[in-house]
């Protein structure tokens, strides 16, 4: 799930279509499909270049918002095997959580940067750049039998971490321009706000408010203060966290 301008793109297991809804409005718009995708993992969106960007099991493709231009945009190479998991886009670049103990950081030409290595104890599920350029990610902790959010840089050395008394299964991430970290904390059913610090500052949506159900995918849209929230069954709600 993700926003490019003013329309809401959805993407669903086991199916090739992304489909498209007004932001304002909400009404449902004419559905893109995409012919040979097959197990889309996740979606997220480029405002620079316009374009869209769909992970499944061994590559990431490129749609225009209209779906008048559709690529198998990764792997550039027939020898680069990669399992691509989770997205997230920055102004300019494209942060791919990779299977393989990695971030994979792209420019927006879709030339690799930098493969960022994680500690062989992480099973990651997402991962976010922040403003100073390190690297938000959520995961389990194998070693400690915990789930944890925590801060790498550039050569996937842990800077800080955030365990929580109660902390769920973290599936996503989303962040602000000033470093905050929105976490979708499955299990417990709500919403964390943590600072630049990766200190809890408070639950911003809790679980009544999700009706009890899993947020699975977040996608916040900082301009409007919006948060999509992303659940199990395909469907979405939108929450107004701007003064929150």
């Amino acid at each position: 799930m993700t926003q490019l301008a003013d329309v809401v793109y959805v993407v669903c297991a086991s199916s090739s279509t992304i489909r498209r809804f007004s932001a304002t409005t909400l009404q449902p718009l004419a559905d893109i499909d995409v012919v040979d995708l097959r197990r889309p993992s996740d979606i997220a969106a480029c405002e620079l270049m316009s374009q869209l960007y769909v992970a499944e099991a061994k590559c990431v493709w490129r749609v225009s918002p209209e779906g008048d231009d559709i690529k198998r945009w990764l792997p550039k190479s027939p020898s680069d095997t990669i399992r691509p998991w989770a997205l997230s886009v920055t102004s300019s670049r494209l942060l791919v959580t990779y299977s393989h103990k990695q971030l994979i950081h792209l420019d927006a030409g879709g030339d690799e940067l930098r493969r960022v290595p994680l500690p062989g104890y992480m099973n990651t599920q997402h991962a976010v750049e922040s403003p100073s350029g390190t690297f938000i990610v959520s995961h389990s902790n194998t070693q400690l039998k915990q789930q944890l959010v925590s801060e790498v840089n550039t050569e996937g050395e842990v800077l800080r971490q955030f365990s929580g008394s109660r902390l769920g299964e973290p599936l996503h991430i989303a962040a602000d321009s000033d470093g905050n970290s929105i976490v979708a904390d499955m299990d417990y059913r709500r919403i964390l706000l943590l600072d630049d610090k990766l200190a809890l500052r408070r639950v911003i949506i809790d679980e009544h408010q999700l009706n009890y159900r899993e947020p699975r995918r977040l996608c916040y849209v900082e301009q409007s203060g919006q948060l999509l929230v992303g659940f199990d069954n395909s469907s979405v709600a939108v929450f107004d966290v701007l003064r929150r």
